[in-house]
C-alpha cells in the first residue's frame, strides 16, 4: 500500500495549506482573495505535490496534482494556466515517459475545466461538489489506466484504492471548504446589508418623528397667523414660536449631518482652557436653574488643532447632559491635562449615573438615556466629532454615582502657533 501511503501525505500536505489559509482569511476579515493571489496558492500546491511525490518508478510520479488543477480550474476558471504550470513543474524532474503522459493527460484537462467553468458556476453548491469529486474520480481512473501500460511491475490493487478514494476524498473535503467559505461570505454580506437597512430604517423614523414634531407645531401656529382680526402682540408670539420650532427642526438635521458627516471644516489652533471656559458661560443659567456647581481645575497651557465650533458643539452636549442628569443639584467637575503628546480632558458629574448595558450602548445611534425627552443624536455627534478630530473617548459610571468622560486630543506643540 505504498502509493495510498504516500498519496495520503500529499493529501496532508494540501490540508495543512488549506488550515492556513483559512488562518489567514479570518485574520484579514475577509473570505475572499484577488485570482493572481488564488494562481500563486494552486501553483505552489501542485508545485508541493511533485515535490513530495512518490516515485517507484524512475519516469513516475505518483501524485494528487489533479486536485489542485480540479478545484482551480472549476472554482476559479485558471484550468489553463495552473496546467501549463504542472507541464513547466514537471519538466524540471525530467523528460521522460511521465512526462510525456502527463502532457497527454492534463492538456486535454485543463482546456476541459476552462469550458466548464462558466457552467460549474451556475450549478448548486451540492451539485458543485459532486461535479468535483466525480472528475476527480475520471482522473484517477485514466492515470491507473496509464499506469497499466507501463513495462515496470505495479501493485494495480494498491494503485486502484489510491486513486479512487483519495483524490475524491481530498477534493470532497475541498469542496466542501470551499462552499461553506462562499456560504459565510454571502451571509456574512447578507447581514451588513440588514444591518444597513436597519440602521437607515430607524434614522429615518427617529429623524422623520423629531422634525415632524416642530413643523406640526410651526404648521399650526401659520394657520392662527392667518387670522385677519389677530393682534400685534400676538402675532408677535405666535411668530417667534413658529421660529422656535424651526429653529429645533434645523438642529436635528444638523446633529444628524454631523454625525453623518463628521469631517472637519475649518481646522484651526484652539486653546482648550478659553474654549472649556466659554461653554461653561454658556451653560452657567442652566447649572444655576438645576443647583448644579461646575468647579473647574484646568492646566495653565494646553493647544489642539480641530474645528472651534464642532468643539463647542461637542462639549456642550457632554456638559449639558451632564448638568440634566443632576436635576437636585449637584457638582459637575471639568479638568484638564496637558502632556507632550496629548490634552486630556476630564468632566465629571454627581448624578444619576448609568449602568453597564447603558454604557455598552452610549453613543449607539438614536440610543439615549433620556427615554422619550431625548433623540439619541447628541452623544451621537459628539463619539463623530471626537473621531474628526484624531481623538479619544471613554466613560465610567456608577448609578446613584454619577459619570465621569474622558476625552484625549493629540497635543499641538505651542511653537507651532
Amino acid at each position: 500500500m505504498e502509493i495510498t501511503k504516500h498519496l495520503f501525505f500529499n493529501l496532508s500536505l494540501m490540508i495543512i495549506l488549506l488550515f492556513f489559509g483559512l488562518i489567514y482569511l479570518e485574520k484579514s476579515k475577509k473570505f475572499s482573495l484577488s485570482k493572481p493571489s488564488f494562481i500563486i496558492l494552486f501553483i505552489v500546491t501542485i508545485w508541493l505535490c511533485i515535490q513530495f511525490s512518490y516515485t517507484p518508478i524512475s519516469y513516475a510520479r505518483f501524485d494528487l496534482r489533479m486536485i489542485p488543477l480540479v478545484v482551480g480550474g472549476l472554482y476559479v476558471g485558471i484550468g489553463p494556466i495552473l496546467m501549463a504550470a504542472m507541464i513547466i513543474i514537471r519538466s524540471f524532474y525530467g523528460i521522460n515517459i511521465g512526462f510525456w503522459q502527463t502532457l497527454a493527460l492534463y492538456i486535454p484537462v485543463g482546456l476541459i475545466l476552462w469550458r466548464l467553468h462558466p457552467w460549474f458556476y451556475k450549478q448548486a453548491p451540492a451539485r458543485r461538489i459532486v461535479c468535483t469529486v466525480c472528475l476527480g474520480m475520471i482522473l484517477g481512473i485514466l492515470t491507473v489506466l496509464g499506469m497499466s501500460f507501463d513495462d515496470e511491475p505495479l501493485n494495480l490493487v494498491d494503485a486502484w484504492f489510491a486513486y479512487l478514494v483519495i483524490p475524491s476524498l481530498g477534493i470532497a473535503i475541498i469542496s466542501y471548504g470551499v462552499e461553506f467559505i462562499r456560504k459565510t461570505n454571502e451571509m456574512q454580506q447578507e447581514l451588513i446589508r440588514t444591518e444597513k437597512l436597519k440602521a437607515v430604517e430607524q434614522m429615518g423614523a427617529a429623524i422623520s418623528h423629531e422634525i415632524r414634531n416642530p413643523l406640526t407645531a410651526a404648521s399650526g401656529f401659520v394657520q392662527l397667523l392667518q387670522d385677519d382680526y389677530l393682534s400685534r402682540q400676538k402675532r408677535k408670539e405666535y411668530l417667534a414660536i413658529v421660529k422656535e420650532e424651526l429653529f429645533s427642526a434645523e438642529k436635528v438635521i444638523q446633529d444628524y449631518l454631523t454625525f453623518a458627516k463628521p469631517s472637519l471644516e475649518s481646522l484651526e489652533e484652539l486653546n482648550v482652557k478659553s474654549e472649556l471656559r466659554q461653554i461653561i458661560s454658556i451653560l452657567q443659567p442652566l447649572a444655576n436653574q438645576n443647583s448644579v456647581e461646575i468647579v473647574t481645575d484646568f492646566s495653565i497651557i494646553g493647544y489642539i488643532k480641530g474645528d472651534g465650533q464642532k468643539f463647542r458643539q461637542c462639549f456642550v452636549n457632554v456638559l449639558k447632559n451632564a448638568i440634566e442628569s443632576m436635576p437636585h443639584g449637584g457638582y459637575l467637575y471639568v479638568s484638564t491635562e496637558y502632556s507632550q503628546d496629548e490634552v486630556t480632558i476630564k468632566v465629571q458629574d454627581t448624578g444619576v449615573g448609568m449602568n453597564s448595558q447603558q454604557l455598552d450602548r452610549l453613543g449607539e445611534p438614536f440610543y439615549s438615556t433620556k427615554g422619550k425627552n431625548g433623540t439619541g443624536l447628541g452623544m451621537m455627534v459628539v463619539y463623530s466629532i471626537v473621531r474628526a478630530m484624531d481623538g479619544s473617548i471613554w466613560v465610567e459610571s456608577e448609578v446613584g454615582k454619577g459619570t465621569i468622560f474622558h476625552f484625549e486630543f493629540p497635543t499641538l506643540p505651542i511653537n507651532g502657533k
